[in-house]
């Protein structure tokens, strides 16, 4: 097999010094709505978009003063969007939405920081878009509230004894969240069942000395994207798993691509039954730029591709029909969608011209530091078509009623 053939981005998707800031957006889980903090000129104010019309808009909700940098966006399924200000040691959330000219804004409460050291961040939005989480790291343990959608404020959930981060929901119903804890030197995903007292139980334990990260799963399919240190000590790899199922996590070679970071943000949904199917978009930051990977966890090969001018970097979903979104803000578009086919995939409808040529890979013209095609090579034997999954992982625990 061979990398799809590619021409980097001569000044970077993300590249441009127009002004407008580059920092991604959060996108609600059924691809109706962003939300991001948008410029003008030296000022930050809240931008919802509007993506599941004809035409991607966006509306302008700014309050009375200027946001922080630190201020932090969600988009809900109504529509409204929750900012997240830290005011001293205060959290406060309020839900913003337009009233004509202007932004309306209710209030939801605040959550103190219990002490010093305690940082809080909103979690990815939630399945349903009815409700919004955020995880609070103390020096000990680690909180979990619910910030937007309870009946009384902001309410703590679930503790978690050490440090947690990442945050990845397993179910449609936003009951089984995924965090990555950090207890006596080692990192492990674990499951926090948020429904049962903030119950938790293990989720990667691939080897006893190593740390073992979840970063993204898909409810339908079942597929895991991690990255361990278990193949390599001391050193991170991406691998995929399927939950329960019991055959142990695979760590493609093609994955690997030198002087590049590699991070996965999307998986093509409603592929039930078909992990190796479902489409998998990758983020890949190289020495020049940024740009988007696309791969298949039944194919031995990474298609490398150029971001849109503007993409709000790291931001993107794929459609059931296996349509990735990017959306992009340049100076001349201010809320722009760009629609990416996976390869073998036909586009339903004309490509958006934002988006770029393809990147060569594995050629004299290619990205630095990449000097060998994104291909595989052929497994010693015959890769079974079934769902891979974890070595250890009880993952079989996750299935509920």
């Amino acid at each position: 097999m061979t990398a799809c053939a590619i021409e980097p981005p001569s000044t970077g998707a993300s590249g441009a010094d127009d002004g407008v800031p580059r920092a991604g957006c959060a996108i609600t889980a059924g691809g109706a709505y962003a939300a991001r903090l948008a410029r003008d000129g030296d000022s930050l104010f809240p931008e919802r978009w509007t993506l599941d019309g004809p035409e991607p808009y966006a509306v302008p909700l700014p309050g009375n003063q200027p946001e922080e940098p630190g201020t932090e966006v969600q988009p809900m399924a109504d529509g409204r969007v929750l900012i997240h200000r830290l005011v001293e040691r205060r959290h406060a959330f309020s839900l913003l939405y337009p009233t004509g000219p202007g932004t309306g804004e209710l209030p939801l409460g605040a959550v103190e920081s219990p002490e010093p050291g305690t940082r809080l961040a909103l979690l990815p939005p939630a399945p349903g878009g009815a409700s919004a989480y955020a995880l609070a790291v103390g020096p000990r343990s680690t909180a979990v509230w619910l910030v937007a959608g309870g009946a009384f404020g902001p309410e703590q959930l679930a503790e978690v004894p050490g440090h947690c981060s990442g945050g990845v929901w397993l179910d449609h119903t936003g009951r089984m969240l995924a965090l990555d804890r950090e207890l006596g030197g080692r990192t492990k995903a674990v499951v926090v069942d948020l429904e049962r007292g903030g119950e938790t139980s293990p989720l990667l334990q691939i080897a006893d000395g190593s740390d073992d990260r979840l970063l993204l799963a898909d409810p339908d399919s079942g597929l895991l994207l991690l990255s361990s240190d278990a193949p390599s000590p001391g050193q991170e790899r991406l691998g995929w798993g399927v939950m329960g199922s019991t055959l142990p996590v695979r760590f493609p070679e093609c994955l690997r691509i030198p002087d590049c970071a590699v991070t996965p943000f999307a998986i093509q949904p409603g592929q039930v039954l078909m992990p190796e199917n479902c489409a998998v978009a990758l983020r890949i930051d190289g020495p020049v730029g940024n740009w988007v990977g696309i791969w298949r966890p039944a194919e031995r090969r990474v298609c490398h591709l150029a971001a849109p001018e503007g993409w709000l970097t790291g931001s993107g979903l794929w459609t059931r029909d296996g349509v990735l979104r990017l959306p992009y803000a340049t100076g001349e578009v201010r809320c722009g969608v760009a629609e990416l086919a996976a390869p073998g995939q036909e586009m339903p409808g004309p490509k958006d011209a934002g988006l770029g040529d393809p990147v060569r890979v594995g050629s004299g013209a290619g990205v630095p530091g990449v000097s060998r095609p994104a291909a595989e090579p052929e497994p010693p034997e015959p890769v079974a078509a079934r769902p891979v999954p974890l070595q250890q992982a009880p993952l079989g625990r996750l299935v509920t009623k």
